[in-house]
């Protein structure tokens, strides 16, 4: 494949993050929209969203065996646009049992679309030669924003969210469509067995996923819980506090779109030990801060060392072995955990302790970003063909 069209074939690659991220944006604005139309109280609401996660890690080890069955671009498409379709579903439940089947259903097309993305953004990553997928992650926080950005202008308008959700599915299923005409059509050598359907990640991915639960319960936190930490801790008012929050996601966001230039130019492991410092150091401003500034300079530091931390255990697991798809099913598998316990882990050990000893807990996973970035090490840059054989399993 000659540089041009590897280059559209990132381009694409770019646009399909947007889009998985923009599904992402749309519902989670429509999340007191859902509990308020389902009469769900507060513990039942936090039973249903814990259905995406349930559904994703069940479901994510299939996505290899479409892919080898398919061809990447076919399963890639098919997949996207289920993610894209889902979308809709939630709204259109009567009730809280319900709504957990459609949230079920929901994450298992968020997961499966998403290992296929990652372990063909991977395989794009290979042809072109260098670091592409922290700038991949970026477009999905820019999508996940976008996506957002519109929810709350519908939510605000009072627009019916069976109505909201219904029109960005199609908008993006449809705009997913002509992204993946643009990808790679990676497909399996003659002969090669199929994958298992469900099988336990390698051992290789267990130490990547470690590396990258570290990265994403940091960022867990520091989404659920830094408007409440600044409110409640520092002492901010509601609206400054809530700022804190966006600023944290906008920063998550440039440093991913930013990163493929650090990853270049130091490699994944110096990247991540450099992004290991930064999010401790935040860390320790932010329990620390007596004031909003030390406190939102904190959280900013914490963004920006964790942002490329999850992009490059992708990668790491998609040059891992000879499975990539099992193997950033496995990376996945633990990071949608970590994106799921977090948020309570915060939440009980304030309770137990306080929110400063919670975000403590948050430095140490920073900490551990520096001792186990060894585990993200590049392997050496292939001079011969692309493979061929098991390692095409897309």
């Amino acid at each position: 494949m000659g540089s041009s069209s590897a280059q559209r074939a990132r381009i694409a690659m770019a646009a399909v993050f947007a889009v998985h991220g923009a599904v992402t944006g749309s519902f989670a604005t429509r999340v007191p929209w859902l509990q308020e139309h389902t009469g769900a109280g507060a513990g039942a609401l936090g039973l249903a969203l814990a259905f995406p996660a349930i559904g994703a890690s069940l479901a994510m080890p299939l996505a290899g065996r479409v892919g080898h069955r398919y061809g990447s671009r076919t399963a890639l498409r098919a997949l996207l646009f289920l993610w894209c379709a889902s979308l809709a579903l939630p709204a259109l439940s009567p009730g809280v049992p319900a709504l957990c089947g459609a949230l079920a259903v929901y994450g298992a097309a968020s997961g499966m679309a998403d290992v296929a993305m990652n372990a063909l953004g991977v395989r794009t990553e290979e042809r072109l030669g260098r670091s592409i997928m922290s700038g991949l992650h970026g477009m999905w926080s820019a999508g996940a924003l976008a996506g957002s950005a519109v929810g709350t202008v519908a939510a605000h308008a009072g627009t019916d969210a069976r109505v909201h959700l219904a029109l960005a599915a199609a908008v993006l299923a449809a705009a997913g469509l002509v992204a993946c005409h643009g990808v790679l059509d990676v497909r399996a050598a003659e002969h090669e067995p199929a994958p298992p359907r469900f099988a336990l990640p390698p051992r290789s991915a267990l130490a990547i996923g470690a590396v990258g639960f570290c990265a994403v319960f940091a960022e867990g936190a520091g989404l659920d819980w830094a408007a409440v930490y600044l409110r409640d801790v520092v002492g901010t008012d509601t609206g400054v506090a809530a700022g804190c929050t966006t600023a944290f996601a906008c920063t998550m966001a440039a440093a991913r779109l930013a990163g493929d230039a650090a990853v270049r130019r130091f490699g994944p492991v110096r990247t991540v030990r450099a992004g290991g410092v930064l999010a401790t150091l935040g860390g320790l401003l932010v329990v620390s801060a007596g004031s909003p500034v030390p406190a939102f300079a904190g959280f900013g530091l914490m963004g920006l060392g964790i942002a490329v931390v999850v992009p490059l255990a992708f990668a790491a697991a998609g040059h891992s072995g000879p499975d990539p798809s099992r193997a950033i099913a496995g990376v996945a598998t633990v990071t949608y955990t970590s994106g799921l316990v977090a948020p309570a882990v915060i939440g009980q050990i304030a309770g137990a302790t306080s929110l400063v000893v919670s975000f403590a807990v948050v430095t140490a996973c920073g900490a551990g970003l520096v001792a186990g970035a060894g585990v993200l090490r590049a392997p050496a840059r292939r001079t011969t063909a692309p493979r061929t054989g098991p390692a095409v399993r897309r």
